[in-house]
């Protein structure tokens, strides 16, 4: 089933092959890693997608991190922070590259009340949460990476308080830091633009069940979950291709319209639902629009 956002659960079970204890039981809502031990466990890279969930990573190597139209490479130890506002993925991972990055939900800090993570610059839209470290900086984050590893792994009653406290450390350390100002478009902006809303869009397909519901039918929506405006995204679309947003749009859902029609039992109210429109009526004039046929007399 297509999905837009991962939630921490899925995460667990996709990347690792089962939730986490803490989760289950709602203790924790937390979790840390080792990057190389992701590398030998064949683990792949971040898809492009919206978590519900917040990532800090320290990154010791050389990869391309892409936060919703930006592209910003990375060189030596660098400290990163995701949110679910935006959507990012980064480039495969090479031999050699090491670090640490843990993940949790927005309610592993809601017990420390001064600390807002919406609030803080490192996790707004637009922000751009890329740090590079020196040596002193890195030897910090690399020790509080371990600390709470080491916490992490132990039955004491108040470790999570004690991780809390590791956590608000890289932060803070960060806010002080200056970011890397080598952020820069993809060398084709447009491109990018394009690709990443490409690859947006077909994740929400094939539609596999009648209870699933397509709800990225229009050029604002989808801006909205690249986190760009949408005049950008139009102009992106047009630039690249010679087409409208919408066109690019409307065609992917014909498409999957005669696919449901050909291929599945359901009936026409059905798949009207599941493609999002409001009524059937509504789908039969677009298809119809779209095909000069209705869709009782393509099917």
């Amino acid at each position: 089933m297509a999905k837009t956002t991962e939630s921490l659960e899925q995460f667990y079970r996709e990347k690792y092959g089962s939730s986490s204890e803490d989760l289950q039981n709602g203790t924790g809502q937390f979790n840390v890693f080792r990057i190389e031990d992701r590398i030998r466990t064949g683990s792949t890279s971040a898809t492009f997608i919206r978590r519900d969930f917040f990532k800090i990573m320290l990154f010791q190597g050389e990869n391309v991190f892409h936060y919703g139209d930006k592209s910003i490479p990375v060189n030596g130890n660098t400290l990163l922070f995701f949110n679910p506002q935006v959507p990012y993925t980064y480039d495969p991972l090479t031999a050699g590259t090491t670090g640490y990055f843990c993940v949790f939900k927005d309610e592993f800090f809601k017990e420390n009340l001064r600390l807002n993570l919406y609030d803080l610059p490192l996790f707004a839209a637009g922000s751009q949460p890329v740090f590079g470290l020196d040596e002193t900086n890195t030897l910090e984050v690399r020790s509080l990476f371990e600390k709470v590893i080491r916490e992490f792994n132990t039955d004491y009653i108040y470790k999570y308080e004690l991780i809390r406290n590791y956590i608000s450390e890289m932060i803070y350390l960060a806010l002080k830091i200056q970011p890397v100002s080598s952020t820069y478009k993809h060398p084709d902006a447009a491109l990018r633009i394009t690709s990443v809303f490409t690859e947006l869009l077909e994740r929400q397909f094939p539609i596999e069940s009648a209870s699933q519901r397509f709800e990225m039918r229009s050029p604002k929506v989808m801006a909205d979950k690249l986190s760009i405006h949408v005049n950008y995204l139009n102009r992106a679309i047009k630039k690249t291709t010679g087409r409208t947003t919408t066109d690019l749009i409307f065609e992917r859902l014909t498409s999957e319209a005669k696919a449901l029609l050909k291929h599945t039992d359901w009936n026409i109210a059905e798949i009207s639902y599941a493609l999002g429109f409001d009524d059937q009526a509504h789908f039969n004039n677009f298809f119809k629009k779209q095909t000069s046929m209705s869709p009782s007399v393509f099917r």
